[in-house]
This record gives C-alpha cells, sequence and structure tokens, in this order.
C-alpha cells in the first residue's frame, strides 16, 4: 500500500492554449482539483513554490483554503524554499493552516533550485550567515522552524502586556501539536538526506536529484532513500519515518492521453546541470497504455522503497484533464502494482 499524491508546480500564462491563464485560475483551479482529487480517494494536494514566477509562490493562503474545502486529504508543499523563509512568521502561518485543516498538513521544505532571478532571497531581507553559502541560510532557517514548531516558549514577556499572558516564556501562536512530526526535507544528495534523517524530517526526492553514481534515477533514489533510513536509525528516533519520490506517470487511455504525452512513451532520464557545478539526473516520464506502464513501474526501484508517491500533473490542461489522470493512475495502475 502506498500514499499517492498530486504535485503541482501551479504554471499560469494568457496563452490562449492555457487552461490557467492568470494566477487567479492557477489558485482557483488548484483548490478544485484538490476538492476532485479527494473525491476520487487520492490521499495528497501537494504544490510546488516559485517565487518571481507565474507559479504558484504563496502557498498558506492556498493550504488554508483548501483545508477549509476538504476533510481528509493530506495538504501539502513539495517543496518550499527556505531560503525566502521568515522562520518565526512561517510557523504562525503554518500553525493555522494546519489547524484549519484538522492536522493534516505536510510540509516539504528545502534549500530550493535556481530561480528566477539571482539571489532572489536577497530581496526578502536574507543573507547567508558570515562565511556561509545560501544552503547554509537555507539549513539554518529550517533548524530555527523546527525549534519553534516544538512549540516550546521562548520570548520574554512584557511585564505590563496588552491582554494577559499565561505563565512563563511565550511561543509562537497559533500552535498545532503534531505539525513537528510532518515536516519533509526535499533531498537532492544523499548528504541531504543523511542531514534531513538527523533532525527527525520525513524526505521527500523529486525527479530531480544530483548524479552521484552515473546510475539509472531510480537506483541512485532508492540508495538515498537507504542512506536516510539507515540515519534515521543512527539518530534513534522512535517513530516511523515517511519518504515520498516524484514521478510524471501518464496512462494512455484515450485520444487526448495520446495526443499530450503519447511522445513520451521512449522518454529516458537526462543528465544536465542545474547550476555551474552540480551535474544532476532528471527523471523519465512515465507514458504508456496501462499494461506496459505498470511493467515499467515495477522496476521502479525507489518507488517500491518509499511509501508515498507524489504524481506531478500539468495543471494547465484544467480540472478535468488532470482529475482523468489521477484517476485514470487510481483505476488503471495503482491496483495492479499493489498501490491499494
Amino acid at each position: 500500500m502506498k500514499k499517492i499524491g498530486f504535485l503541482s508546480f501551479g504554471h499560469w500564462t494568457p496563452s490562449p492554449h492555457s487552461q490557467t491563464r492568470s494566477a487567479s485560475d492557477s489558485l482557483l483551479q488548484a483548490i478544485d482539483l484538490a476538492v476532485a482529487a479527494e473525491e476520487l480517494g487520492v490521499d495528497g494536494a501537494y504544490f510546488r513554490v516559485h517565487h518571481f514566477a507565474r507559479q504558484h509562490a504563496s502557498p498558506f493562503p492556498l493550504l488554508a483554503a483548501i483545508g477549509a474545502r476538504t476533510s481528509r486529504i493530506e495538504i501539502g508543499t513539495g517543496v518550499i524554499d527556505m531560503r525566502y523563509e521568515n522562520p518565526l512568521y512561517m510557523a504562525e502561518d503554518a500553525g493555522a493552516a494546519d489547524l484549519i485543516s484538522g492536522g493534516r498538513l505536510q510540509l516539504g521544505l528545502s534549500r530550493g533550485s535556481p530561480e528566477q532571478v539571482i539571489d532572489g532571497w536577497r530581496h526578502f531581507g536574507h543573507r547567508p550567515p558570515e562565511g556561509g553559502t545560501d544552503a547554509d541560510l537555507a539549513r539554518a532557517h529550517t533548524e530555527e522552524l523546527l525549534q519553534a514548531l516544538k512549540g516550546e516558549g521562548f520570548a520574554e514577556p512584557d511585564p505590563r502586556p496588552m491582554f494577559a499572558n499565561p505563565p512563563g516564556l511565550l511561543r509562537i501562536e497559533p500552535y498545532s501539536e503534531g505539525l513537528r512530526e510532518r515536516i519533509w526535507w526535499g533531498s537532492g544528495s544523499n548528504a541531504t538526506a543523511v542531514w534531513a534523517a538527523g533532525l527527525g524530517m520525513n524526505m521527500q526526492s523529486s525527479t530531480l536529484k544530483d548524479d552521484e553514481s552515473g546510475e539509472p534515477l531510480h537506483v541512485q533514489q532508492r540508495k538515498q532513500i537507504e542512506a536516510y533510513h539507515e540515519a534515521w536509525r543512527a539518530a534513534g528516533h522512535t517513530r516511523t519515518p515517511r519518504v515520498s519520490v516524484s514521478r510524471s506517470i501518464f496512462p494512455l487511455v484515450d485520444d487526448r492521453d495520446r495526443a499530450y504525452f503519447g511522445r513520451d512513451r521512449d522518454s529516458t532520464d537526462q543528465i544536465g546541470y542545474i547550476d555551474a557545478n552540480t551535474r544532476s539526473i532528471f527523471g523519465r516520464s512515465y507514458a504508456a497504455e496501462p499494461d506496459a506502464l505498470v511493467k515499467q513501474l515495477a522496476e521502479d526501484e525507489a518507488i517500491a522503497a518509499a511509501d508515498t508517491v507524489l504524481l506531478t500533473v500539468p495543471n494547465q490542461l484544467g480540472v478535468d484533464y488532470n482529475a482523468h489522470v489521477l484517476d485514470g493512475i487510481l483505476t488503471h495502475v495503482a491496483p495492479e502494482l499493489g498501490w491499494r
């Protein structure tokens, strides 16, 4: 059994070929897709965060709105770029969204990927620590957020407050119990997977990873997941962690599917550089008739090692088509692979 969620980047463009021609379209359709996905039996609605781009950027209003419109589906991110975040303000937003949803928030965090502008986090008022890098900045913000989510008091109360305070040091409010255990780290390397395990975060592994061995992506991810679990055990955590992998999967069941994704039948992993120094491997898309798709996915070692699969969706094709894709996977693929 696996949890199955969708992952949307929330692209929008004024092109007449797009179903999401404005930011409003993208946001409102994201809510509608989450509602439709819950009705289909999908387990999670996840959203990518990109700044300075025509994509989803401010996740908490969207997550809270979905939480108010749904009752069961997990609501999360994959991922929030922590270079841009004020950890304490983020703890407030996350606590509120989690309470609105009844404790269904699953927050994926990370250093982020190359962005639309140079050092965009500087425009948000953030700087790396002295002698550090932007990756150090992201990890420092993450550790501060994790500390705040413990719900422990740390701020000295004013002796003459406007409203009465509880005794002792004050914590960030609203506090949502259990949210700390539903924080994930988007790991692009084996080293960051080990770091995330040490801090007791769940792990997300995307369709993009540092190429550390020259092996296919799914093999490298399976080894990454094994390193993560080993580090988790070594850290002495008592709960069972969760691990997700992201995949682009399209069952070809009608002419629309074949028109949109039939050309991806022979897709393979690709090698490229996300910056001047980082060689990366980009995962293939899976597109085939359901019986062929089942055979291909059964050989994916990372999917076998993970407990959650996040399906990247082409949100610009509209809510109805994306619901059709999700239904095709739940109906024709998941049962045959033992995911359901």
